[in-house]
């Protein structure tokens, strides 16, 4: 597969998992299915796939070559620190002088990135930040899993991936029958390594292997996840508590399986066939491939856009919202309308944020190639 349509699927799924997050946040959850879990899980092994993928390249140079890892594991971290940084500390700023939503009193585990853990240890929500408890794991994740495929030998290190992966459900299972607050192993980020840790494997079994790849399988192994999914997700809304066994323990595993195939088909298949086809129009196309390229804006700003919760009266979208209503009546309630309305003012928002602010940093990487 050529580079550019590598990348115009990678751009896709970006744009999938940011739009299920979206919609789910901005319906007030009525999708019938937990999307916006699916869509952060769909980050992780994303994240996984495309950081192991970067520092196995870097530890094979830097086998060829006979140096230390030390220069590479330095380049990791500065182009990360370029990427993710700013636009997160210039919100935070802008956010802490305007004292929104009582940030100051949270601003130390905000700018420390330890926003899932105040979370877990409080085992309730903060505000309209609460979602920057998922960039808090990923983050966590850069700190040490560098050292991870960068130290521990080439022989040994589908072993450890494999192991991070069940150590992680075993700890929700843990946090489950010891009955912590759901809230608890959902945002840790050992609990959340089984995500991260497949997209890991991912990357190691497509450069570390000769593993064939069939289309057919790949294309069975989708289906089969999707329905494993499914049956996941019927499952615990068929339970009486919301927070059970299914959804606390399976859940992320199960979405993480279907998110490894669902990547494998983007970036595997690329043939005549019925899934090429509706992966280019609907993974590939311009306006889906750049709404991928700034989903990070898209999710920092999306909360304080619009929350369901913690929006006041005095947010102008909410007035709209009941203006609409006064207009026709639960108008301006109807998440039709209010998605419509919202996501084309994030979309300009972000847009704004990547091309005044994130572009013109981010390209500061390309003097720090590995």
């Amino acid at each position: 597969m050529q580079q550019s349509s590598y990348i115009r699927s990678l751009d896709g799924l970006r744009f999938l998992a940011v739009g299920l997050v979206l919609v789910d946040h901005w319906s007030n959850y009525r999708l019938g299915f937990p999307g916006s879990y699916l869509g952060v899980s769909l980050f992780f092994v994303l994240s996984g796939y495309l950081i192991t993928g970067i520092l196995l390249k870097a530890k094979n140079v830097d086998n060829q070559v006979n140096r230390p890892h030390g220069q590479s594991l330095k380049l990791f971290y500065i182009r990360r620190t370029i990427r993710i940084f700013p636009i997160y500390y210039l919100i935070l700023l802008l956010l802490f002088f305007l004292n929104f939503d009582n940030i100051r009193q949270h601003i130390f585990w905000l700018a420390s990135y330890q926003t899932n853990n105040y979370i877990a240890f409080n085992s309730s929500w903060m505000g309209a930040y609460d979602h920057f408890w998922s960039l808090a794991v990923e983050e966590q994740f850069y700190i040490f899993f560098p050292f991870v495929i960068f130290y521990v030998p080439k022989r040994f290190l589908s072993q450890v991936l494999i192991a991070l992966c069940i150590i992680s459900v075993l700890l929700r299972c843990y946090f489950y029958y010891n009955n912590y607050n759901w809230v608890v192993p959902f945002v840790l980020m050992p609990t959340s390594l089984d995500a991260l840790g497949l997209g890991s494997l991912l990357a190691y079994f497509l450069q570390n292997t000769k593993m064939y790849f069939s289309n057919k399988y790949i294309k069975l192994g989708l289906f089969l996840s999707f329905l494993a999914y499914c049956l996941v997700v019927i499952l615990l809304k068929s339970e009486s508590k919301p927070h059970n066994f299914y959804s606390v323990v399976l859940l992320r595993m199960f979405e993480s399986i279907f998110s490894v195939f669902l990547i494998v088909n983007c970036i595997k298949i690329n043939d005549n066939s019925m899934v090429t086809k509706v992966k280019r129009i609907l993974f590939e196309n311009n306006f889906v491939v750049y709404i991928g390229k700034i989903s990070y804006g898209i999710y920092i700003y999306h909360h304080f856009i619009y929350n369901v919760y913690y929006s006041s009266n005095s947010n102008i979208l909410v007035k709209i919202f009941h203006k609409l209503n006064q207009f026709s009546s639960g108008l301006g309630d109807n998440p039709a309308v209010q998605i419509a309305i919202l996501f084309p003012i994030t979309v300009i928002v972000a847009s704004v944020s990547w091309y005044v602010f994130e572009k013109p940093i981010n390209q500061l990487k390309e003097r720090f190639e590995y």
